[in-house]
């Protein structure tokens, strides 16, 4: 059996080189092997055991088992096949069949995703790929609407244009998009150190809180948004 609990640097390279795997910036891979990051990203996102969290991207299973650990329910979308094959028994060895059996993975590109098996997602928490964050974070605001509240690690640019304002610099389609939808707030930031492979950059954690949208067609509001 596998060192208990979750996943440091050494254990993070060890899956790796086990799946032969080379992170691609193709696909915005970088993962945490910081156990004190993970437990901070679970707290502030207040996720219990009463939550079915649905997850985008665990990769290799670091946040995965940190949401597990506070006894939650986790469904896990990956699009790579041996990720996705992996993480059940990571989940076994690390945590044990209780926590294994509160996880569901999906294997499927999150932007092609439609339906979930089991319980409806009442939180979304992800470490998500750099290269498809937005896209990503507004497809699951509008095709599972049961969530109310979320925490999601982003590029630190990205994050700060995601919780920006009118009249901000940085405000522009992601903000105005993600306002529809919730209210979203930086909530803290996360240094390249903490990561495999190490990005050139921070990252930001953003919190998400759902409201209720207001008056209008929202694919035609969305259209202008666009064309603006």
């Amino acid at each position: 059996m596998a060192e208990p609990g979750l996943l440091g640097a050494a254990a993070i390279r060890e899956l790796a080189a086990e799946l032969e795997l080379r992170p691609t910036k193709q696909r915005g891979q970088n993962f945490v092997h910081d156990a004190n990051t993970v437990r901070r990203i679970v707290a502030l996102s207040g996720v219990t055991a009463e939550d079915q969290v649905l997850e985008i991207g665990p990769g290799l299973g670091s946040l995965t088992l940190g949401l597990l650990e506070v006894g939650a329910g986790v469904t896990a979308v990956e699009i790579e096949e041996s990720l996705a094959g992996r993480l059940p028994r990571t989940v076994a060895e690390r945590l044990g069949d209780d926590a294994a059996s509160r996880l569901q993975v999906v294997h499927a590109d999150a932007m092609e995703v439609s339906e979930l098996p089991g319980r409806a997602p009442s939180a979304v928490v992800a470490n998500l790929p750099y290269n498809v964050s937005v896209p990503v974070l507004l497809r699951m605001l509008e095709l599972f609407p049961g969530w109310d509240r979320g925490l999601v690690m982003v590029q630190l640019e990205v994050a700060d244009r995601l919780v920006a304002g009118p009249g901000s610099k940085v405000y522009g389609v992601p903000s105005a998009k993600m306002a529809w939808y919730a209210e979203a707030v930086r909530v803290g930031t996360v240094g390249p150190a903490v990561f495999w492979p190490v990005p050139n950059v921070d990252s930001g954690l953003v919190r998400i809180a759902r409201r209720e949208p207001p008056p209008g067609d929202r694919v035609r509001t969305f259209a202008v948004i666009d064309a603006a």
